[in-house]
């Protein structure tokens, strides 16, 4: 976490002060530098600390002003040992908040966002009707992340969005006891992506022409939005679950929920095998209906056979 985040705000400010990456050095969010700081939610973090670095660095800049001028063919260094000479403060706070933005629930009035980020997805899978095992095929996306700060981080958030979204989708069931004590409490009581379930061929790419005033050098939030485009998978699959019951003579009324599991996936899939289980359990069902009926109200009259 943050990795991403503070290679865009080296290039920012690199681009504000006019020097190279490598003479940039940034040091993790501590309330003595901001005591305010947002956290690192809802995919502004380069937004807010994008405007925020520019801020800084162009009062850093109004400050060394008087010295570039005096020595126009100068360096870097040869301008801030003349500032430190001149007792020239070399330290500036920036902040930035986003305009214009408030939401009030009773009226339905106001802007609760500052733009809207968009993309979509195409994916192909092959299910195994036996055993409700999938596998992605493939799986195109393109999102609109305005003038990317850097494409190789936002494609990889999109990629890593996509994935968390996949497990959303296909994986991470929640169960729980009938007290309500939740069993699935992390990665070591429930499936969580892995390599095998990256699609085998996965296509990323970023629409161009998009321009987007309202952030930093027209950018856009990357973090999140790129998750719920795994629905993709989901809905390729229920497809897939239709030919599969068109196939059995089956109708095409079923109802698929997510996360779309082997197991409800394999139920979904209805054939003579699913009919058998589905009969087991009405027994299983019945029988014990009979067994609470018979402890609270005594000998049952209905024919357990």
């Amino acid at each position: 976490m943050g990795q991403g985040l503070h290679t865009k705000m080296i290039q920012v400010a690199s681009h504000v002060l006019q020097i190279p990456h490598s003479k940039i050095f940034i040091s993790e969010t501590a309330t003595n530098t901001v005591p305010n700081t947002s956290a690192a939610a809802a995919s502004v973090s380069s937004d807010i600390n994008g405007m925020a670095v520019i801020d800084a660095c162009t009062k850093l800049m109004e400050k060394l002003e008087p010295v570039m001028k005096e020595n126009s063919k100068g360096n870097w260094e040869e301008w801030i040992m003349a500032a430190y000479m001149k007792r020239i403060s070399l330290s500036a706070t920036g902040f930035y908040q986003t305009p214009d933005l408030g939401y009030d629930f009773a009226t339905n009035t106001g802007q609760p966002y500052n733009y809207f980020s968009f993309g979509a997805a195409s994916s192909e899978v092959e299910l195994d009707c036996l055993t409700g095992d999938h596998q992605v095929l493939r799986t195109d996306i393109v999102m609109d992340v305005g003038v990317s700060l850097n494409p190789a981080i936002d494609i990889g958030q999109i990629e890593g969005g996509f994935i968390q979204g996949y497990g959303l989708m296909m994986m991470e069931q929640q169960k729980m006891s009938p007290t309500g004590y939740l069993f699935t409490r992390g990665p070591g009581t429930y499936k969580i992506p892995g390599f095998g379930d990256i699609p085998v061929e996965f296509n990323v790419s970023l629409l161009k022409g998009s321009v987007n005033k309202k952030a930093v050098y027209s950018s856009k939030a990357i973090g999140e939005p790129p998750l719920f485009l795994a629905a993709s998978v989901f809905f390729a699959v229920k497809d897939a679950i239709l030919a599969a019951r068109t196939d059995a003579g089956y109708g095409d009324n079923f109802r698929l929920v997510s996360p779309a599991t082997p197991e409800r996936i394999r139920m979904t899939c209805k054939d003579q095998f699913t009919e058998q289980v589905c009969v087991c359990i009405a027994l299983l069902c019945f029988h014990y209906s009979l067994k609470n009926n018979d402890s609270h109200e005594g000998k049952s009259n209905l024919d357990p056979k």
